[in-house]
């Protein structure tokens, strides 16, 4: 059973905890650092994340940033994905894993790259390591303006990188918990060993 971390400091974190139940995951949603070593039962001090990864939903990076500080997760989150922990940011997850913030992936986000809230939409592009095109809903969304070589670009929209990967890290500019399209969560849950 692979269990999966969902940092519910705020945003569409219920709708991630749906998603990979409906896969098959067991979840658990981290507010403070209790819960984060409720959740990690050890592995910190193992180094063994084995069937265990970490979702960061989409929301206001700025606020989770600060909440992320303010309850001790900032320093336990960035150790453990730099040592191997699978990690997947969704919006403000993306922006979260960049060199401005966590500083896990080479990646450099641009926030509200489309605008405020009526700058948010709806596209439909191909996913590299997924056969077909999948929905996409933006909201508020950055995209990736820079990345480093060893970044894999996974989807562009409009000529902008708006999902790539780095070794266990996968980001998506776009909300796929919010589509029925579970493909992008399934790869992920590959990601976790």
């Amino acid at each position: 059973m692979k269990r999966i971390a969902i940092l519910a400091l705020q945003g569409a974190f219920a709708e991630h905890e749906q998603m990979l139940q409906y896969l098959g995951a067991e979840t658990m949603q981290i507010r403070n650092l209790a819960d984060w070593n409720e959740f990690m039962d050890g592995s910190q001090k193992t180094g063994d994340y084995s069937g265990k990864g970490l979702v960061i939903p989409g929301g206001e990076s700025t606020a989770m940033m600060r909440i992320m500080r303010d309850e001790e997760l900032f320093q336990p989150l960035q150790t453990a994905i730099r040592a191997g922990l699978p990690v997947f940011g969704t919006c403000a997850g993306l922006i979260l894993l960049d060199k401005q913030h966590l500083d896990t992936m080479n990646i450099t986000a641009l926030r509200n790259a489309y605008g405020r809230q009526l700058g948010s939409f709806y596209a439909e592009a191909d996913f590299k390591g997924i056969d077909t095109s999948i929905p996409m809903t933006f909201i508020r969304a950055p995209y990736i303006s820079e990345a480093g070589a060893e970044v894999e670009v996974l989807a562009k929209v409009d000529g902008r990188i708006i999902a790539a990967r780095q070794d266990n890290q996968l980001v998506t500019a776009f909300h796929p918990e919010l589509n029925d399209d579970t493909r992008v969560h399934a790869y992920f849950l590959e990601m976790v060993k």
